[in-house]
């Protein structure tokens, strides 16, 4: 199943300092050791592709969460992050995903260390590669390539002023997001929270063209009149 570079109409050249997640400050180690073989968390389906996601985590709450200072993308040393691409996933025309195709060769470490401002952390590069990214081409560097083409097509709001509005709901969040991207339908918008309402995850739906297309009910997370909050953590 290869990818339809249709992406043309997205992209403006990628240059020597790759895309950015919404960094506010972003510096990675210069090597990196080669990456480990992942292990499935489920069988493989490869299926036809109906569409894609485009799922950005909100790292702060992601750091606040899982408490661990020394990941790449919560230890201070390596940068300071918002938004970053957590992955590009195929999605089918309905039912389940498709995943854990056959990947054939692992991603070289210059390759992850290129993407590394917009993902901080290698061992998920690898992981979304071999879960969602296989499903797409054989060639890592292709998946990569797309996935920051459509990353950097992204304008994000400033959530950290978001973050201090008074009573904030999933409805602010998206018309700050559309402020910044016209073209963008609202449905396309996924808002996922927390129980307890904070941010977790943005997710952006896209057709099999690439073009934004609004998201089904999964996808679309939370509704325009939810509260919600924004963990700042900096």
């Amino acid at each position: 199943m290869g990818i339809c570079i249709g992406l043309a109409l997205l992209a403006a050249p990628l240059g020597p300092l790759q895309a950015l997640a919404q960094a506010y400050q972003c510096r990675m180690p210069r090597q990196l050791a080669p990456p480990k073989p992942v292990t499935r968390d489920g069988p493989a389906r490869p299926r036809p592709i109906a569409g894609y996601t485009l799922a950005a985590s909100w790292s702060p709450d992601w750091c606040k969460t899982h408490g661990n200072p020394k990941a790449m993308q919560c230890d201070t040393r390596f940068g300071r992050f918002g938004f970053i691409l957590h992955g590009l996933w195929p999605e089918a025309a309905r039912g389940l995903s498709p995943q854990w195709c056959a990947a054939t060769q692992l991603p070289r470490p210059q390759m992850l260390h290129k993407h590394l401002c917009m993902t901080p952390s290698p061992s998920l590069l690898v992981r979304e590669w071999a879960k969602h990214g296989s499903c797409m081409t054989k060639d890592p560097a292709k998946y990569y390539r797309v996935s920051a083409i459509l990353w950097r097509s992204v304008h994000w709001p400033d959530a950290d002023r978001l973050s201090r509005k008074e009573d904030l709901t999933a409805g602010d969040f998206r018309n700050a997001f559309l402020a910044r991207n016209r073209d963008w339908p609202r449905k396309a918008i996924g808002i996922h929270l927390s129980r307890r309402g904070w941010l977790r995850e943005v997710r952006l739906c896209y057709g099999a063209d690439f073009r934004p297309l609004a998201c089904d009910t999964r996808r679309l997370g939370t509704r325009d009149d939810t509260a919600m909050k924004i963990w700042r953590g900096l």
